[in-house]
């Protein structure tokens, strides 16, 4: 009798594989990044763990294909009126990335805010200047817009700095260390109240561009946008010139419309932005909390006969 298959595209330490393999004592297992590893198996997996997107035709010729873990928490990029049309489950990796993404944002929030972008700069040029720096982080006003893991996280951060927290969600459902929650049609009203945004978003249909020109006018001229979520949420030529006019004062973004970001890109030279390269969430933990906290309980209901209740993907939402 022909055993059922995994296929995971990632190379695992042993003790990862071996708690998988724990679990599918009755399964094939075949891990490992090289596609020379798996690119014949792919072909009748029943389980695939971490999509490469680059292949979607190869994949979803697999008519055994009935469950993907993405190896992301943004599954956009993938192709998901095929998944539901082939009545394939889908999780994401959503839930991984918290605390990296955390100290992400507020590592960009205080060095905007304590000038310390500034300040590497004049090292380089051997430069001994205050730049004027005066403000801080206590007490002030943060919106964490998609209060999601990473958003609830960066909200509880939040609190050691006594920062006022507003939060968005689609649901508007309160959330602990959160002050106040709105829905995701109320944004605009919220914005004026911000020392700091914060976007955390996956992008759908609804969130493309959802930070245009309008939302930078209705931003403080002191305040910092942060972009941790997805490049296409927010008009880069928008952003662009209220950070050149001063209409903010300044932003991190760690996640641009076109990745890499091409080097022609306004972006790179305002003196008052932080750029990183969609680095955010990476993290030495990767691996072994997309197995151990996501994968593994979702497989242990499959074998079951029951559907993963970790990340499920939603495909009338997209996420």
């Amino acid at each position: 009798m022909t055993k059922r298959k995994i296929v995971i595209t990632q190379d695992l330490e042993q003790r990862l594989i071996d708690a998988v393999a724990n679990v599918a004592s009755d399964w094939e297992l075949i891990v490992g990044k090289d596609p020379s590893v798996w690119q014949e198996d792919v072909k009748d997996a029943e389980i695939i763990v971490s999509w490469k997107h680059r292949l979607h035709d190869t994949f979803l010729q697999n008519n055994n294909l009935r469950w993907i873990q993405a190896w992301s928490a943004g599954v956009n990029y993938l192709p998901l009126d095929q998944f539901e049309k082939k009545d394939i489950l889908l999780t994401s990796a959503k839930g991984v990335h918290a605390y990296p993404i955390s100290e992400t944002i507020f590592g960009l929030m205080l060095a905007l805010t304590r000038k310390i972008d500034t300040y590497v700069k004049n090292q380089l040029l051997k430069k001994w200047d205050e730049s004027d720096i005066k403000l801080e982080i206590h007490g002030k006003t943060i919106g964490i817009i998609g209060v999601g893991m990473i958003g609830q996280e960066t909200a509880r951060i939040a609190k050691a700095f006594n920062m006022n927290v507003i939060g968005v969600r689609h649901s508007g459902k309160p959330a602990e260390y959160v002050d106040e929650m709105v829905t995701s049609l109320e944004i605009d009203t919220i914005l004026p109240k911000c020392d700091y945004v914060v976007a955390t978003l996956p992008l759908t249909k609804d969130t493309y561009h959802l930070f245009g020109e309008k939302q930078f006018e209705l931003m403080k001229d002191s305040a910092f946008f942060i972009n941790i979520g997805r490049g296409e949420i927010v008009d880069e030529q928008a952003l662009y010139n209220a950070l050149s006019k001063g209409k903010i004062a300044g932003a991190g973004l760690d996640v641009f419309e076109k990745e890499p970001l091409p080097i022609e890109s306004p972006l790179w030279d305002l003196d008052n932005t932080i750029i990183t390269p969609h680095t955010s969430g990476s993290t030495e933990h990767y691996k072994e909390r997309v197995i151990e906290h996501i994968f593994l309980p979702n497989f242990k209901n499959y074998i079951e006969g029951l559907a993963p209740t970790v990340n499920l993907v939603d495909y009338k939402k997209g996420y």
